[in-house]
C-alpha cells in the first residue's frame, strides 16, 4: 500500500539529499526547505505528496526537486531517481563551480590549515632560529629580578 503524504524530513533523509534525519530537521527549522511554488517554509512535520516542489537552500545554492514517489526508508542511490526529479536550475550550478573555484584563491591569510608552501616556509623558519642560536626556553630564574 503505497503512502498518499510523508513528513518532509523522512523523505529528504530518504532521498539522500541530507545525511541523517536530525540534519533534515534542523534544516527545515532554520527556514532553509520551502515547499511549491510560493516557497512556504516547510516545518519538519510538513507533509508533501506527489506533484510537490521542495526547495533545499545549502549556500550558496538553492537545489529544487519535484518528488517523483514517496518513501519513509533509505534508499540506495541508484533508486533516488525513480522517486524524484532534480528540477535545480543550472545557474545554481555555475553558482557553486564559481565559489568552489574562489574559495581556494580568496582564502583569508590565517584561515584553515597552511597551505604546503606557508608549512615549508613555517619549519624552515623554526630550524633557522635553531641554526641562529635563538633560545626561547625561558626559566623561573630568568623572571626573577621582574619581582
Amino acid at each position: 500500500m503505497a503512502k498518499s503524504e510523508v513528513r518532509i524530513d523522512k523523505w529528504l533523509w530518504a532521498m539522500r539529499v541530507f545525511k541523517t534525519r536530525t540534519i533534515a530537521s534542523e534544516a527545515c527549522k532554520k527556514g532553509r526547505v520551502t515547499v511549491g511554488e510560493g516557497g512556504i517554509i516547510a516545518k519538519p512535520s510538513r507533509m508533501i505528496s506527489v506533484g510537490d516542489v521542495v526547495n533545499v537552500r545549502k549556500p550558496p545554492v538553492t537545489f529544487s526537486f519535484r518528488v517523483r514517489a514517496l518513501t519513509e526508508n533509505r534508499l540506495g542511490a541508484k533508486l533516488v531517481p525513480e522517486y524524484m526529479e532534480n528540477i535545480t536550475p543550472k545557474e545554481q550550478y555555475d553558482l557553486l563551480e564559481v565559489v568552489k573555484i574562489s574559495g581556494f584563491v580568496d582564502r583569508r591569510k590565517g584561515l584553515g590549515r597552511p597551505t604546503k608552501r606557508e608549512g615549508r616556509e613555517l619549519a624552515k623558519f623554526t630550524e633557522g632560529a635553531d641554526a641562529d642560536g635563538w633560545d626561547f626556553d625561558f626559566d623561573s630564574e630568568d623572571f626573577d629580578e621582574f619581582d
